[in-house]
């Protein structure tokens, strides 16, 4: 039944550590860094992740491997699903078996370029694995909060900088990014006729040790560690918000622990970016000293699905959640450098 003020009742909050936290994409950047945070504060973890083949799917499973080796890992507090998040039997059974408390949802197809190739595989993942979800949550009854991610890419052709929530996110200029706007509306819907409390992310160009190999910050340094050549597109004349995973993972962990900041419908957004736009030119050179050689670079025009700038602006969520990055790309690219360098050395 709808309430007076056309939201419906919201799921009483589950007492912290007393519940699982269900992470989606949890053999993902991000998402493995969120398991290891959880597991790091006594959470109890369930993971779901389909380990699919966009990268290397041995870097996943190395993610895995460095959950278990974590200080923090204990056997009975982490448990690893291997199901696609697409597969409405699968997930709603887990659900309903496991009945997490509360969900941090991570799981996508990622990419703005692969968006243009393979355009089911984000219809696949991301609408029909998110509806999936949100149905299970739905029907297990009991989910206090689904934080889950969007991205700075819903800001699409805005010229306005920098970006805010409060702005018109009405021009996507990629599938990927449509899949991302059409998630917060999806939430939405779901928080104001079901009462699910619901939180999205919009992550603005994560980077760090462990970082997806697709990504400029990871595919450049490796390059440069090998004397191959980088491409720089938009003939190196692009901006970008570059927040390092840390500050991802504490804001994220911040999100999922803010729950009384939710207005007459239960559903929110915020911006989760540095707050400090850089020059692309000025990060190749940080990246070139931490290698410590040049890079060959191969200057190209903008890519389809591109944007000029992405310039995060974090008033709301410093606000509601108490959060500021604190990681600045002088420091975050030479642990990148380093962590990449034992990496491709040991594995």
């Amino acid at each position: 039944m709808v309430s007076g003020n056309g939201a419906r009742p919201q799921p009483a909050l589950a007492p912290r550590g007393e519940d699982r936290v269900l992470v989606t994409g949890c053999a993902g950047f991000i998402g493995a860094a969120v398991c290891e945070a959880l597991l790091a504060r006594g959470e109890r973890v369930l993971g779901i992740d389909n380990f699919n083949p966009y990268y290397d799917p041995r870097l996943k499973r190395d993610r895995i491997e460095r959950i278990r080796h974590s200080p923090h890992f204990r056997e009975s507090a982490f448990e690893l699903a291997e199901l696609d998040i697409a597969d409405r039997a699968a997930v709603g059974a887990l659900l309903a078996d496991r009945r997490p408390g509360r969900i941090v949802h991570l799981a996508a197809q990622a990419g703005v370029r692969y968006s243009f190739e393979n355009p089911q595989a984000y219809v696949d993942s991301n609408l029909t694995g998110f509806v999936t979800l949100l149905e299970a949550a739905r029907a297990a009854g009991n989910v206090a909060h689904f934080v889950y991610a969007s991205s700075s890419s819903v800001y699409g052709a805005n010229t306005k900088q920098p970006f805010s929530i409060d702005d018109p996110v009405n021009q996507p200029i990629s599938l990927y990014a449509a899949t991302k706007r059409a998630n917060e509306l999806i939430a939405y819907v779901y928080a104001v006729q079901f009462g699910l409390r619901l939180t999205g992310l919009r992550y603005f160009t994560v980077y760090g040790p462990w970082g997806r190999p697709d990504m400029a910050p990871f595919k450049f340094a490796r390059a440069i560690f090998a004397g191959k050549p980088i491409e720089v597109y938009g003939h190196g004349d692009m901006r970008r918000d570059f927040t390092y995973i840390d500050d991802i993972v504490d804001g994220t962990l911040k999100a999922l622990d803010e729950t009384t900041r939710f207005g007459d419908i239960p559903h929110r957004v915020y911006n989760l970016g540095n707050n400090h736009p850089e020059e692309l030119l000025r990060f190749i050179e940080i990246l070139e000293q931490a290698v410590g050689k040049p890079a060959q670079r191969i200057l190209r025009p903008m890519q389809a699905g591109d944007v000029r700038a992405t310039a995060a602006d974090i008033d709301a969520t410093s606000r509601d959640l108490g959060w500021r990055p604190t990681t600045g790309i002088e420091t975050g690219l030479p642990r990148l450098v380093a962590w990449l360098r034992q990496y491709d050395a040991t594995s």
